[in-house]
């Protein structure tokens, strides 16, 4: 147990929303949860214009900065050797970490670092008292497994055009989740929602009403 909580992942931070013309309870839930919180996770263009209050440039540095110095202590504790690299992207803060053996942080389609990423940003938040956006990378998963599902996407996307008819992805974590609402967002004549509850949450492409 402890004293302090943050709003979880997959909940707020990494699904902030999907396709605007999607119609998603949960995705509404979470673009209100990320209006409150600082926080947001899966499309800030899905926002529908809605003003949101959100931390300068220096505080998110600092954000980062915080959360470097929490991976470089794990990274000691475990004996594992990696530059770890702080820096603001995206409006968010992001904390790279880049070194060979470092696989064992991955986990299983990234399940180990989603796990570290909440970690720091739970650390994040006992220093700041702010809930964190941070994104975590390890080895460059993220943006291999980006790659990967905008592919994936694609393809879901003209069988949903060849058919008419809905497709149902495998579940997600919400991070994966981000990908594949963005890439159907780009492209038109379909739609994309979240449906279902962690850790069975997946996504619906389907044809635009």
């Amino acid at each position: 147990m402890t004293e302090t909580s943050i709003p979880r992942a997959e909940q707020s931070l990494d699904e902030e929303g999907t396709a605007p013309l999607a119609v998603d309870d949960d995705i509404e839930a979470d673009e209100t949860e990320a209006d409150d919180t600082e926080a947001g996770d899966d499309t800030e263009a899905a926002a529908g214009g809605r003003e949101k209050k959100t931390a300068g440039e220096g505080e998110l540095f600092r954000q980062s900065e915080i959360a470097a110095d929490y991976v470089e202590g794990l990274l000691d504790i475990l004996d594992y050797d990696g530059d770890i690299d702080e820096l603001v992207a995206g409006g968010r803060p992001v904390v790279e970490v880049v070194g060979a053996r470092l696989q064992n942080l991955v986990g299983q389609r990234g399940a180990t670092l989603e796990a570290l990423q909440e970690l720091t940003r739970l650390a994040v938040f006992r220093a700041t008292g702010t809930p964190s956006r941070l994104l975590l990378d390890v080895g460059g998963y993220r943006a291999n497994r980006r790659k990967e599902l905008a592919a994936v996407a694609k393809n879901e996307v003209e069988k949903v055009k060849e058919y008419g008819e809905s497709v149902r992805l495998e579940p997600m974590s919400a991070f994966e989740r981000k990908c594949v609402h963005d890439v159907v967002n780009a492209m038109s004549g379909v739609v994309s929602e979240s449906e279902g509850v962690e850790p069975s949450r997946r996504i619906v492409v389907r044809p635009a009403d």
